[in-house]
């Protein structure tokens, strides 16, 4: 059984200062070099770029126990996108450096890490696969699949429910709020989802991924 690194890794940076964002706020600019690694303890924080047309392409979403940006502090150089807290956030900043040193001399950390590296290519690989050849409700159906299995705590029945709206959904799958809103509609008509103030219900996500034709 692999060992739960998260102690160790959360008493590494329990070292640093504690600090608050806001909703909105920018942590890092594209075209920035940080010196940094945050880590991420309360609240969500999006990756993205924007398209030359100002569309928004979340890229990654990180939440708790994360920290980022990991590729950065390991291969220096400058920031290709924005990070920005998604919800109000609580965050631990640590020195780039030390944060690199502390994973260097704890090979079990290191391996957490790059089990996690692995998990989000398979992730942006299968996204690519839906952006190249797959129809809109595939696309569609990959993020909200994609969402449960790495966010959502999906109940014995296959049911989940997800925080995410269409707007984001759209921007993940690089998709028109129109469209995202029109292959909802579709699911709904299916009794597949639900849709809620406060986010989306999948129904049955088995049911979902059989729907998608693959296992994420």
């Amino acid at each position: 059984m692999r060992e739960d690194t998260t102690p160790k890794i959360e008493d590494f940076f329990a070292t640093f200062r504690l600090r608050k964002f806001t909703k909105g706020q920018i942590l890092i600019l594209n075209g920035d070099e940080t010196d940094y690694v945050y880590y991420l303890k309360k609240g969500s924080v999006k990756e993205y770029d924007v398209t030359y047309r100002g569309d928004e392409i979340i890229l990654n979403i990180f939440k708790p126990p994360a920290y980022f940006p990991m590729s950065l502090a390991i291969n220096k150089g400058p920031n290709h996108y924005i990070y920005e807290a998604e919800t109000d956030i609580e965050i631990r900043q640590a020195p780039a450096d030390e944060v690199v040193a502390f994973i260097r001399a704890n090979p079990e950390v290191m391996y957490e890490l790059l089990s996690r590296v692995y998990r989000g290519i398979d992730g942006l690989l299968g996204r690519m696969a839906q952006l190249m050849a797959g129809s809109a409700k595939d696309r569609l159906l990959y993020e909200l699949v994609l969402e449960a299995r790495r966010f959502g705590t999906i109940k014995k029945n296959g049911s989940c429910a997800l925080d995410v709206n269409e707007k984001d959904l759209g921007a993940r799958a690089g998709l028109s709020r129109e469209t995202v809103s029109r292959e909802m509609n579709k699911l709904k008509g299916e009794d597949l989802i639900v849709v809620r103030s406060k986010g989306i219900l999948l129904k049955d996500v088995v049911a979902l991924e059989k729907k998608l034709g693959q296992t994420i």
